[in-house]
């Protein structure tokens, strides 16, 4: 059962993932501008622009499911905010509070428009499908060639700047999950249920191997994310260390 169900987890730790990397790469972008200017204004106005594409999704996502399912909104900004307890908040979109079910797919939203823009990028624009056949093939030499050719590919630079941006911002904030924990429950009871009703063969049988499969093909989505964020870390720390030592500045 594990093995049917091992797309879940590799989802899940995915993600683990891409949060620590994620919130890594901030705290060193971050750092970075704020020993060049020395100015905390000026930094969170650079910070904010350059994660702006994804800011933007991000919001459009809830603003856009909100309105699709019927929950009211206000007030959408991409102005930077700093919160009373020390946070950056890049933007934010007033949705009024509904049931769990809507509430839980509003705040999902820029995670599900993140990984299907990154899928777009991978698939279409840079064409990695070719490149994860090669490595699965154990065709190493084809695959090296295809990581050089890679660079060569139009507009490159700005799909991956792109795919940083919006991979970098597509998790949902604290106010987004509010609603998943009831949500969960609820879900859980409901599974729970089913499971007692016998219906537990069948689903393995006929809906495991499917939400499996498209399980697995999230977490390689993730997994682009997630190489994107490793590529920039090492020049970043490298970036970091090199301005502390040049200005007798650090930022912790």
């Amino acid at each position: 059962m594990l093995a049917t169900l091992d797309g879940f987890f590799w989802v899940i730790a995915a993600i683990v993932l891409l949060l620590f990397l994620q919130r890594a790469l901030h705290r060193e972008i971050q750092a970075i501008f704020l020993i060049l200017t020395r100015d905390p204004n000026i930094t969170i106005l650079a910070f904010s622009l350059l994660f702006l594409p994804g800011v933007f999704l991000h919001e459009l996502s809830h603003l856009v499911l909100a309105r699709l399912l019927g929950v009211r909104t206000g007030k959408f900004s991409l102005i930077p905010t700093v919160l009373p307890d020390g946070r950056l908040q890049l933007g934010y979109v007033e949705a009024a509070h509904s049931d769990i079910v809507r509430d839980s797919l509003v705040g999902v939203a820029p995670l599900i428009s993140g990984i299907l823009f990154v899928a777009y990028v991978a698939i279409e624009r840079l064409q990695l499908v070719v490149l994860w056949d090669t490595l699965r093939n154990g065709q190493w030499t084809l695959f090296a060639m295809g990581l050089r050719i890679l660079p060569t590919l139009p507009d490159f630079w700005l799909w991956f700047y792109l795919t940083f941006a919006v991979s970098s911002t597509m998790m949902p904030s604290e106010s987004d999950r509010h609603a998943w924990l009831p949500f969960g429950i609820v879900s859980a009871v409901l599974f729970g249920l089913v499971l007692l009703a016998g219906a537990g063969q069948w689903m393995l049988e006929n809906i495991a191997p499917g939400l499996n499969e498209f399980l697995r093909g999230t977490a390689l989505i993730l997994l682009v994310s997630i190489l994107v964020h490793l590529v920039l870390m090492v020049p970043l720390l490298l970036l970091h260390r090199l301005l502390t030592r040049l200005t007798g500045l650090d930022v912790g």
